[in-house]
C-alpha cells in the first residue's frame, strides 16, 4: 500500500514554498516519524516526516521545486520492501561487501601508520568577537577515551548569540576533556586533550562498531557519529525532550530498535505510575491523595535566552514605546505575484515572496522620515545615511535578528536571495556576528504563525520596530460596496523621546501606501 507524502497546511501568509533537502533516496528504507524531507517558506523550515515504516517509492518534487499546501510530492511503500528492490540488493550485495572491506583495509593501514605518534594537541576555545568577553561549554559530541577524525565536531561553545564549533585538530584520541558542559571558558582555554593517532579504548571501539552496523543497517552507509538521529526520529526527539529522557532511556521496539512515540508515552507513564505509588505510600492516612501528573523539571537558561530577555528589559524600561496600528489591502501584491512569480523565479533564481515587498516598503518610508531610521546616543541623537534592516528570524534557540545590509540599493529579487540565506544559516546555527550586529530597524513577521495582531518590542538601540501579520480575508467597503479583500494588520511600535505621533503614523501609512500600490515601489513616488 502506497501512502502520499505530503506537503504540510502552510501559514495563510504564505502561498508556496520550496523543496529544501530530501534526507532520504528512492529505495531508502525509512521509520516512522524520520525526517524524509525539509521544506522551506518565507522564514521557517518545515520537517516532513514518514507516517509509517516502509521504503521511499518515488520522489515527484526535487529539491528546489515550488510547491504548494498538500501537495503531494512522493510516496512511501508500506513494508520493507524487499520485493521491490530484490534485485538491486543482490546486485549490490557483493559489491558493498568489497567496498566495506576495502574501506576497512584501508582505514587499517591509515591507523598503522600513524598509531603509536602520541602527540598530545590541546583543543582550545576559538577566538571570540570582541563585544564577547566569554562563553560557555554548551555539548560534548564525544567523551574521554573516544576516537575522533581531524575536522569533527567536537564541542558546541555557546555565546551571546552564536554557536561555534571546536574540531578536532587530528585523527586520534580524545584523551582529555577539562571543561565539562556548563562550564564559563574564555578565547584561547585549553578545554580538551586529543592524543594523536592514538587509539581508542576497547569499550568505545565496541560501541563505535555496534553504531556503525546500526547505521548501516538502517541506511545503507556507516556514519562515525550514530548519534540519536539513528534511533529516534525528530518529532520523538523533541517528546523526549519534553519529558528530560535521552533514547537509551527508553527500550525501542521499532525496526532495528529505533523508539517510536507509543515507546516513550509507555515509559513516561510507567514512570509516573511509579512515582505516584511511591509518594502514595509515603503520605500519612490524614493526608488526600493528589491525583493527576505533578512532575516538573528545571533547566537552565542559555546564554542566548539570557541575553534576549536582558534586551527585553532593557526595552521596556529605557524607551517610551508606543505602537500605532494600521490596515493593508494585500490584493494588489499577491495579484502581481500571482502574474510575474514564474518568469521572476526564471529570472532571478529565486521565489518571489511578500518579504522583498516589506523590505522595500519600508527603505523608501526610511528615506522620507529620517528620524525612524535614527538611534539615541546620550543626550546625542544619531541619524543614520545607510539603511541596514535587521529581519527577524526564528531558529531552534530562539529569535534572532540578522541584518539585511544597505537596502537601498537592493532589488527585490537581492532582498529575496538575502533572507533566504539569512533564514537558513539562522536555522543552522551558522549566522556570525558581524551578521547578527548593527540594523537601524526591524521588520518582524509573526503572521507566519498565525498571529493576527500584536505590539512587537523595540530591538535597542533601533527606535522602531515594524510588525506584519497574518492575512485573512475580510469584508471590507470600497466606493461604497462590500468586498472580500485579503487584509493584514500592520503594528509600529516606536520610541516616543525620538519618534513623535505625527512622524509614526506617516511613516506607517507610507509603508500601507506603497504596498497597496506597489507599481509606486517601482517608480519611485
Amino acid at each position: 500500500m502506497a501512502i502520499d507524502i505530503k506537503v504540510p497546511q502552510l501559514p495563510e501568509s504564505v502561498a508556496d514554498a520550496t523543496i529544501a533537502t530530501w534526507h532520504v533516496k528512492p529505495g531508502d528504507k525509512v521509520s516512522r516519524d524520520q525526517n524524509l524531507v525539509d521544506i522551506e517558506t518565507d522564514k521557517v523550515v518545515l520537517e516532513v516526516v514518514a507516517e509509517a515504516d516502509g521504503v521511499l517509492g518515488e520522489i515527484t518534487a526535487d529539491e528546489g521545486t515550488t510547491v504548494t499546501a498538500e501537495e503531494v510530492i512522493g510516496k512511501i511503500e508500506e513494508g520493507d520492501g524487499e520485493s521491490a528492490s530484490d534485485d538491486k540488493s543482490e546486485d549490490k550485495g557483493s559489491d558493498d561487501k568489497e567496498d566495506k572491506k576495502e574501506k576497512s583495509e584501508k582505514k587499517e593501514s591509515d591507523s598503522s601508520d600513524k598509531k603509536g605518534s602520541g602527540e598530545k594537541m590541546d583543543v582550545k576555545v576559538p577566538q571570540l568577537p570582541e563585544s564577547v568577553s566569554d562563553a560557555t561549554i554548551s555539548t560534548w559530541h564525544v567523551k574521554a577515551g573516544d576516537a575522533v577524525k581531524r575536522d569533527q565536531n567536537l564541542v558546541d561553545i555557546e555565546t551571546d548569540k552564536v554557536v561555534l564549533e571546536v574540531v578536532a585538530p587530528a585523527d586520534g584520541v580524545l584523551a582529555e576533556i577539562k571543561h565539562e558542559e556548563g562550564a564559563t571558558v574564555g578565547a584561547d582555554d585549553v578545554i580538551g586533550i586529543v592524543e594523536a593517532g592514538g587509539s581508542a579504548s576497547s569499550g568505545s571501539s565496541k560501541s563505535d562498531e555496534s553504531k556503525s552496523e546500526s547505521s548501516s543497517e538502517s541506511k545503507g552507509e556507516s556514519k562515525d557519529d550514530g548519534g540519536d538521529n539513528e534511533v529516534a526520529g525528530p518529532a520523538v526527539r523533541r517528546l523526549l525532550g519534553e519529558h528530560s529522557l535521552k533514547p537509551s532511556d527508553v527500550k525501542g521496539t521499532g525496526k532495528g530498535g529505533r523508539v517510536t512515540k507509543e515507546d516513550v508515552e509507555k515509559h513516561v507513564k510507567g514512570q509516573s505510575s511509579s512515582k505516584s505509588s511511591d509518594s502514595s505510600s509515603k503520605q500519612q492516612s490524614s493526608q488526600p491523595a493528589v491525583s493527576g501528573d505533578r512532575d516538573q523539571k528545571r533547566v537552565p537558561m542559555t546564554r542566548l535566552r539570557k541575553r534576549i530577555a536582558e534586551r527585553l528589559l532593557q526595552a521596556k524600561n529605557d524607551t517610551a514605546m508606543l505602537t500605532t496600528f494600521n490596515e493593508i489591502n494585500m490584493k494588489p501584491i499577491m495579484d502581481l505575484r500571482k502574474k510575474y512569480k514564474d518568469v521572476f523565479e526564471e529570472t532571478h533564481g529565486t521565489r518571489l515572496g511578500f518579504m522583498g515587498f516589506y523590505v522595500k516598503a519600508v527603505t523608501e518610508a526610511l528615506k522620507r522620515f529620517p528620524d525612524v531610521n535614527a538611534s539615541i546616543d546620550g543626550d546625542d541623537i544619531v541619524y543614520h545615511n545607510f539603511f541596514d534592516i535587521s529581519i527577524a528570524v526564528s531558529t531552534p534557540r530562539g529569535l534572532v535578528t540578522p541584518v539585511l545590509r544597505d537596502t537601498d540599493r537592493l532589488s527585490i529579487a537581492d532582498m529575496e536571495n538575502g533572507i533566504r540565506d539569512l533564514a537558513i544559516k539562522g536555522r543552522d546555527g551558522k549566522l556570525t556576528m558581524d551578521e547578527m550586529q548593527g540594523g537601524n530597524f526591524t521588520i518582524t513577521n509573526g503572521g507566519v504563525f498565525g498571529s493576527l495582531l500584536s505590539t512587537p518590542i523595540l530591538n535597542p538601540p533601533q527606535s522602531a520596530i515594524l510588525g506584519m501579520h497574518k492575512i485573512q480575508e475580510r469584508a471590507m467597503v470600497v466606493d461604497g460596496k462590500i468586498e472580500i479583500l485579503p487584509m493584514m494588520y500592520l503594528a509600529l511600535s516606536y520610541d516616543h523621546r525620538i519618534i513623535d505621533g505625527k512622524q509614526s503614523v506617516g511613516f506607517l501609512v507610507t509603508v500601507k501606501e506603497l504596498l497597496e500600490d506597489p507599481q509606486r515601489l517601482i517608480l519611485d513616488i
